[in-house]
């Protein structure tokens, strides 16, 4: 009897999707470490890469002993670490934080799909990580002033319940009704989609900047304007119950045009930053009772999902994207 069972189709499938974000993440630490001239952030990323490397030595440790072919991932060729800086300092800390709010969601998707005691570990220690070195960064970016608080609210000083009907209202329908104020739940996920919005704008207008096919660049380009428009929209939303929303201080994109990643990898991380959008509206959309709400978030909704579906494109035409493991194809085995 073996040791350990086989691994399963969806451990199988996590685990080729952790290989893929790991080695684009190192890849991009490999130049921010380099790059940075704070020697408390180059600490944090360089801390992150020696406690991240390994695991992607234990992935490809399992797909051996389980005779799966390793997948490319990203490598050294994907990187140059060689040319000048693309951000403003502060951006390599407030993108590392924006990359382990993702990676929390998908350590937590991720082992709730896993069977075998040795990949749940991995996936616990990984979610360990990921928890650390986000607390890491926040408190970073506060004590430099680079990253704004939620607004404050006034304590509640007894418990409401919902009267009537109309608190979910918030359509414009009838233009002589009146929008109720947001409720601090609301607040939350509208600040938090700005915040992940600003910081996604910032690095995709450094990727336009320096992308080498020009096809790609006009991608990256749209990509920039669709989140300007989200950014805007919400920050309206915002406004109109009287709540101001402060932009993060420092990390824009430089006048350099020379480019630190491959067009592979900067279409890579866009197509996840896409991913990490659809599922946060998602949560928006299911905690908002303004009925308002929700219709702006299934918008964005929309709108990225055919923003990524025109990446995808782009990556198959370039060979950029690497193919997930398959089922095997019964009838074609079949007919055989």
């Amino acid at each position: 009897m073996p040791e350990k069972p086989a691994i399963t189709s969806s451990e199988l499938g996590t685990l080729w999707l952790t290989y893929q974000e790991k080695t684009m993440i190192l890849r991009m630490l490999e130049y921010f470490i380099e790059k940075a001239d704070d020697e408390k952030a180059k600490n944090i990323m360089s801390n992150l890469y020696e406690e991240l490397d390994p695991y992607v030595s234990k992935i490809i440790a399992i797909f051996q002993n389980e005779g799966a072919v390793i997948p490319v991932g990203f490598t050294s060729q994907d990187v140059n670490i060689n040319v000048p800086n693309l951000y403003d300092n502060g951006f390599d800390i407030m993108f590392v934080r924006l990359l382990k709010e993702i990676s929390m969601g998908l350590h937590s998707l991720n082992i709730t799909m896993t069977y075998r005691e040795d990949i749940e570990v991995l996936f616990k220690e990984l979610t360990s990580i990921t928890q650390k070195y986000y607390i890491l960064c926040t408190q970073y970016l506060l004590e430099k002033g680079m990253l704004p608080r939620p607004p404050y609210v006034s304590m509640p000083s007894s418990v409401e319940f919902v009267k009537a009907t109309n608190y979910l209202s918030g359509l414009a329908i009838n233009p002589f009704s009146e929008k109720r104020s947001l409720n601090t739940v609301e607040v939350a996920h509208l600040h938090h989609s700005i915040e992940a919005n600003i910081t996604g704008l910032q690095m995709i207008t450094g990727f336009a900047q320096c992308a080498n096919e020009g096809e790609v660049k006009n991608f990256f380009n749209e990509g920039a304007e669709l989140a300007k428009s989200i950014i805007k929209e919400l920050s309206e939303t915002l406004l109109q119950s009287g709540i101001q929303t402060p932009a993060p201080s420092g990390g824009n994109a430089t006048r350099s045009t020379v480019a630190p990643f491959s067009d592979k990898l900067m279409m890579y991380c866009t197509s996840l930053f896409c991913s990490f959008s659809m599922g946060s509206n998602s949560l928006g959309t299911a905690f908002s009772l303004r009925n308002d709400l929700p219709a702006k978030m299934t918008i964005f909704m929309k709108d990225v999902f055919e923003y990524a579906h025109k990446g995808g494109k782009i990556m198959i035409k370039n060979g950029w994207m690497e193919e997930p493991p398959q089922m095997e194809e019964r009838e074609q085995l079949m007919k055989k």
